[in-house]
């Protein structure tokens, strides 16, 4: 398995490059939005999961010296990569065995394990935005309790060196004096413990001899701890711009859950599920709107307003409006020569993709 991590890290071009081919290659595979075709699904879907797996090899540190919020006993981005993966194959082995009406049941369950692995991950990272439903993982620095949470300078947090170890404002460290974990404040009294604290390290290094400074291996880089912020800190110390947060992405986190069980109770051509999933859309982002810090999380979320796009391509829209245009367009562009070949193609796997859940979700 080393030798294949250290193989796609050298030749990421490459392996990204082939990666695409294939992906492209199975949009065309014949009868690829078939019902009973489970294969060509089984086939696309092991390798988006190769390709995840390549992506968190290229991105996953090698020198060890990474930051110690950032070492997670799960990758929670790969895990969810590889369950959107996995419900397209759900998806069409449920519409083959049972029908495309108790599918949902199905879909149902696989998007509650997609939510709870979400929520996993919100929680792993500080609870910090999720992007791209979490298969990306945010690496920003944690800010959401920076008036609160940790010392700042110019509004960097700052990080103090203590015993090998580097602290932020709040940090928790051995200060070397009377043996027990100590606090490390921003006032004047705090600052002068450290220094004299420093000082005195200083002194008994100069007073070591030469012969065993040169004997004494070098040190190894500390490592550098960030706290994250906990959900009672989030809760108490920032407010109410905190709690908005928190719960603009539970919101999110739990929308295509909902958009789910309604389609499992009204059914995919009643508008029920299609208006209360939009509506959920936009008070999640209302919600993230009232935070006092939107201005650091615009481009995050634009993306989901992007995806807003999506709606278009769900049932009932798609059947009533989208899908009479698209067929519009292509009689139009039918009789111009290559063109109107391109433009049947193009519907044809719209139609086609539009049909399935996993495809249109954006979850």
């Amino acid at each position: 398995m080393e030798a294949y991590k250290l193989w796609v890290r050298k030749n990421r071009d490459l392996v990204r490059s082939l990666e695409s081919l294939a992906n492209g290659l199975t949009w065309i595979l014949p009868e690829r939005f078939a019902n009973s075709e489970i294969a060509p699904e089984a086939v696309y879907a092991f390798l988006g999961i190769v390709s995840s797996v390549n992506q968190h090899i290229i991105e996953t540190p090698t020198d060890g010296q990474t930051l110690a919020s950032k070492e997670q006993s799960i990758p929670w981005s790969l895990v969810v990569s590889v369950l959107k993966d996995i419900e397209a194959v759900v998806e069409v082995a449920a519409q083959h065995f049972v029908g495309d009406d108790r599918k949902w049941s199905f879909l149902a369950v696989t998007e509650a394990v997609k939510a709870g692995v979400r929520l996993a991950a919100f929680r792993e990272s500080g609870y910090k935005m999720l992007l791209q439903g979490g298969e990306v993982a945010n690496e920003e620095e944690i800010n959401i309790l920076d008036e609160n949470f940790g010392a700042k300078s110019n509004g960097v947090p700052v990080i103090y060196p203590m015993n090998g170890h580097f602290q932020n404002g709040h940090g928790v460290a051995s200060n070397g004096l009377d043996g027990k974990a100590g606090f490390v404040s921003k006032s004047l009294e705090g600052r002068a413990v450290a220094a004299l604290n420093k000082f005195g390290q200083n002194a008994k290094m100069t007073s070591d001899p030469m012969w065993m400074k040169k004997a004494l291996p070098p040190p190894d880089p500390p490592a550098m701890v960030v706290e994250k912020p906990t959900l009672a800190s989030i809760w108490s110390a920032k407010g109410i711009s905190g709690r908005l947060f928190f719960l603009g992405e539970i919101v999110h986190i739990f929308r295509p859950l909902l958009y789910v069980l309604l389609i499992k109770k009204f059914g995919i051509k009643s508008w029920t599920p299609w208006l209360v999933s939009l509506a959920v859309e936009i008070t999640s982002l209302g919600i993230h709107s009232r935070a006092t810090d939107l201005h650091q999380r615009g481009g995050k979320l634009k993306r989901r307003k992007m995806m807003w796009a999506l709606y278009v391509m769900r049932d009932p829209f798609f059947t009533r409006y989208t899908k009479r245009h698209l067929q519009k367009a292509e009689k139009v562009l039918d009789p111009v020569p290559l063109i109107g070949f391109l433009t049947g193609k193009l519907v044809e796997l719209v139609e086609g993709a539009q049909t399935r859940y996993t495809y249109t979700s954006g979850s």
